[in-house]
């Protein structure tokens, strides 16, 4: 760390740096408080998905012996992923995704040579696949949220508990050095009034 200069100067550049560090401080508070509380909505909202997720889940193994069924790969085709979309949208400085929907690739079967259930069962697999797809976006979202609350709070923390108490320091420093300075200065001229005064005695003596 750089030995700081004990000048007036110096004293005027300290407390501008402080004054800009107490006004920007706030802001990153402020941002650092909108993060969290969206990181915690996210995290809510996973929970939420990942619980409907699990529940679909469940529900789909309670047939799935049906899948072992000799057209099976016509079932497989039936819920094939064709392409997620998402949207991106700024929040607290960070771009975000936010799911969209799923397309599945068209399927066309024949009604006499698919069992009963083909149409119900692709129904709830392509319901949970798109449960699937919304907790990976949930989770990219997590993800860039966190990323973005680590480093504003690495910051704040900068803020906080370095540069603003250094700069109060520093200020503390240069004020106290002026201020023996300006007292040494004061100390010495009433010596040298002093000095004048008897020496003009003197002469006033001769």
């Amino acid at each position: 760390m750089a030995t700081v200069k004990l000048t007036k100067t110096e004293l005027r550049l300290q407390q501008v740096k402080l004054s800009r560090l107490m006004k920007y401080l706030p802001t990153l508070q402020l941002k650092k408080a909108l993060l969290q509380a969206e990181v915690n909505h996210t995290v809510h909202e996973r929970d939420a998905l990942v619980a409907e997720f699990d529940r679909i889940k469940k529900h789909i193994s309670e047939y799935s012996m049906l899948f072992s069924f000799e057209k099976l790969f016509d079932f497989f085709t039936a819920i094939e992923i064709r392409k997620v979309d998402k949207s991106y949208e700024n929040v607290a400085g960070v771009e975000i995704p936010s799911f969209e929907g799923i397309e599945f690739a068209d399927f066309a079967y024949s009604l006499f040579d698919t069992p009963v259930w083909f149409d119900a069962a692709t129904d709830d697999v392509k319901n949970l696949l798109t449960f699937r797809e919304k907790i990976k976006v949930i989770e990219e979202k997590k993800r860039a949220l966190e990323k973005e609350l680590k480093e504003v709070s690495i910051r704040v923390n900068l803020f906080e508990k370095i540069m603003i108490p250094r700069a109060q320091e520093n200020i503390k420093k240069i004020k106290i050095f002026l201020g023996d300075q300006q007292l040494a200065a004061v100390a010495q001229a009433k010596v040298s009034k002093k000095k004048i005064m008897m020496r003009e005695k003197q002469r006033e003596h001769l």
